[in-house]
């Protein structure tokens, strides 16, 4: 007798902002229904885009900013598997209050991120880009002279603000790897990292007070938007060089772009803006001591493919009903 049972029907994932390698792409394809929005610029502006939300099991992508509003017209989701660590762009107590896994991709980009921390202190310290410019427009005509030296990085203090995943990381690379003294400031103490690293928990503005270098790795929140404002540069001091690799809300970028002109503080190095992309207009493209990158902390060709692949891993166990690898809010969720 013929098999008359109809085979249920395939849930939907939409893929949007960042595409994903073919491989991963046809693990998706395999097992449900793709709906592609990677080649869309305005995902909230698009359409198709809007209209394909009720149908949408799942989502996986990053870098929009996915609200309640937004959200409210994907009825059917269950999961959203975010191709990044910060989750800033979520609205965590909705999709707590509508029972929907979200995902991300810690470890796999640790390191990755953590070189991207030194080559800023580096390129900072020793005025990498601004005298490897010089060079670019000919304008090497003899040996550097003091006003071009840079200051040393190995036997200094660095302070770590956030002791997480990067930022031991980081202070691993500045202990073993340049001999620095580390200190940190989190919310907890990390007894284990100040053993390893022979390092020392510090309240906040003794930290800057004590720190040649500051390092930044805090998550955007409630409690760290604009924690370093025109305060915390000033007790930094003329010496010393500010790193933001988390992201840009955590500081008052006016108050650090005038703090980089005054020289309260002797340079930064930034991954990360306020607004992204950073305005052309922005003082900080015009800056001599602001060393600025196009937020490319995790932009390696092997830490994009890992991470990618722990989102797909993520977004399908999530949709069978499973615990995924990384999910973010789990322990918040109904799953009795």
């Amino acid at each position: 007798m013929a098999d008359t049972t109809t085979p249920p029907e395939k849930k939907t994932v939409i893929v949007y902002k960042r595409p994903l390698a073919p491989d991963l792409m046809a693990q998706l394809e395999q097992r449900f229904t793709v709906l592609d929005f990677t080649c869309v610029t305005d995902l909230t502006e698009d359409a198709d885009f809007l209209e394909a939300l009720p149908r949408a099991h799942g989502l996986i992508g990053a870098s929009v900013k996915l609200d309640r509003e937004l959200l409210a017209r994907a009825e059917r989701l269950e999961a959203i598997s975010s191709i990044s660590v910060g989750v800033d762009n979520y609205d965590i107590a909705y999709l707590n209050e509508r029972d929907i896994v979200l995902c991300h991709t810690p470890d796999v980009l640790t390191e990755t991120t953590a070189d991207t921390a030194f080559l800023l202190i580096l390129s900072a310290a020793r005025r990498g880009v601004e005298l490897a410019n010089m060079v670019r427009k000919g304008e090497w005509t003899e040996s550097v002279k003091e006003p071009q030296f840079g200051v040393d990085v190995h036997h200094k203090t660095l302070g770590i603000v956030g002791m997480g995943r990067i930022g031991q990381a980081i202070g691993r690379r500045a202990k073993f790897g340049f001999g620095m003294t580390v200190n940190y400031h989190n919310r907890s103490r990390h007894e284990i990292v100040e053993q390893e690293l022979d390092a020392t928990w510090l309240e906040f503005e003794t930290l800057l007070e004590r720190s040649d270098i500051v390092c930044v790795t805090v998550p955007l929140s409630d409690a760290t938007r604009k924690m370093f404002d025109q305060k915390a540069f000033e007790t930094m001091g003329a010496e010393c060089i500010f790193v933001n690799i988390s992201r840009g809300g955590v500081v008052d970028e006016p108050a650090l772009i005038e703090a980089l002109q005054n020289g309260t503080i002797r340079a930064a190095g930034l991954d990360v803006f306020e607004t992204e992309p950073l305005p052309a207009d922005s003082p900080l493209t015009r800056l001599d001591n602001a060393v600025t990158l196009p937020h490319i902390g995790s932009a390696t060709h092997e830490t994009r493919f890992a991470m990618a692949e722990l989102a797909v891993q993520n977004l399908i166990q999530s949709l069978q009903g499973d615990r995924p690898q990384a999910p973010y809010n789990w322990d918040a969720l109904d799953r009795g």
